[in-house]
């Protein structure tokens, strides 16, 4: 298996040197150009912006080369495996890889209640409008998965503050605006401090309508008329803007038209769609994998669990206890725009597979006037 993410320079790597910078500890090297800049500017205040979904290639289709963006995009790195929310969004906010906090994808099997639910909600999979989450699939969650934020760290040495900024939770902001205006009075706030504040578009727009529909369009040169205006707005300041992935317009493919393949499952997919965990029949494996590939070998990579462990697929650390429980017998990933569906939303632009649009991000890098 070729891993092409490069987890010596991703989201983790990034939240490891914000970590060094607010004297935290750190498990992962770190970005030596990032520290470089913090430890040369001292800045009073540093913001991480994530857009979610705000993949790179998707970035130079939308933006001309002299947007605010992309005149300040540092380079492309890759996210970490898979590319999708739940994964890349607890590594730059935790500085851990996959492997370690256990958040995978959006769907996750959770071995001592034995289902799959959906892993930042505690859905079950499958539940329809009115259902109510499972507070036992909640409680698991808090119990094994390791989220812990870099801001609830600063806040608890008491030395600097820590603000997560978020459209849900406990104190949400009302819109994009809103979010700017807090990322404003804070940056004016006494004290050093680190900001972290999560947009989640365009990913909630292009999975709707895709990534060339006008509207999402016009959401990319919004972000980058708001990120230019608050550069001129905040002082004393290194803005970071990243994304969790990237995206790509996909073909849907219905995993209940093949009968055959379903009769293998011991149960539902997990994961993602286009990063799919499969759970097989002790005497089904051959058939399973020789079905497979003769179906879908033309759009998806498929691995045994043996090979997706030894490659460090969700990058190197401390095995998280559940990790292995989480993987099932078989990994496919895509490579084409083709999407296996089972039990899942159908959209027009998706992520989590291994195309270069899902996985470069653009790292953003810039830093305001002294005060």
């Amino acid at each position: 298996m070729i891993v092409k993410n490069n987890y010596n320079e991703c989201l983790t790597n990034l939240a490891c040197s914000i970590r060094k910078y607010f004297e935290l500890d750190y498990k992962h090297n770190t970005l030596d150009y990032i520290d470089k800049l913090l430890e040369e500017y001292n800045p009073k205040n540093v913001v991480v912006l994530l857009c979610d979904g705000m993949g790179s290639n998707i970035m130079d289709r939308i933006l001309s080369k002299d947007s605010f963006l992309i005149k300040n995009r540092l380079k492309a790195i890759t996210t970490v495996f898979p590319a999708t929310t739940v994964a890349a969004t607890t590594s730059i906010t935790t500085g851990l890889n996959p492997v370690e906090s256990g958040m995978l994808g959006w769907d996750s099997y959770y071995k001592d209640l034995d289902n799959v639910y959906a892993t930042f909600l505690g859905f079950k999979k499958g539940s329809v409008e009115g259902d109510l989450p499972d507070p036992e699939a909640n409680k698991y969650n808090e119990e094994h998965m390791k989220t812990k934020t870099i801001a609830e760290y600063i806040n608890e040495t008491g030395k600097y503050k820590g603000y997560n900024l978020m459209p849900f939770g406990q104190d949400p902001y009302l819109d994009i605006y809103d979010m700017d205006e807090r990322i404003i009075e804070l940056c004016k706030s006494d004290g050093k401090k680190f900001i972290y504040a999560y947009d989640e578009d365009p990913d909630h727009t292009m999975h709707r309508l895709g990534w060339e529909d006008p509207e999402v369009q016009k959401i990319f040169h919004t972000i980058n008329e708001r990120v230019e205006k608050l550069s001129k707005l905040v002082k004393d300041t290194v803005f970071i803007v990243v994304a969790d992935h990237g995206h790509t317009n996909v073909e849907n493919i219905l995993l209940e038209d093949y009968p055959n393949v379903v009769d293998c499952l011991k149960r539902t997919t997990s994961m993602e769609p286009r990063a799919t965990n499969f759970f097989i029949k002790e005497d089904k494996k051959d058939e399973f994998k020789e079905l497979f590939n003769k179906y879908f070998g033309n759009y998806y990579d498929l691995y045994s669990i043996d090979e997706v462990i030894e490659s460090k697929l969700f990058g190197d650390g401390e095995e998280n206890p559940i990790y292995r429980d989480l993987l099932g017998d078989f990994l496919a990933i895509a490579k084409t725009e083709k999407t296996l569906i089972y039990g899942n939303q159908m959209f027009k632009s998706h992520h989590a597979g291994y195309t270069e649009d899902e996985i470069m991000i653009p790292l953003i890098v810039f830093k305001t006037e002294k005060e």
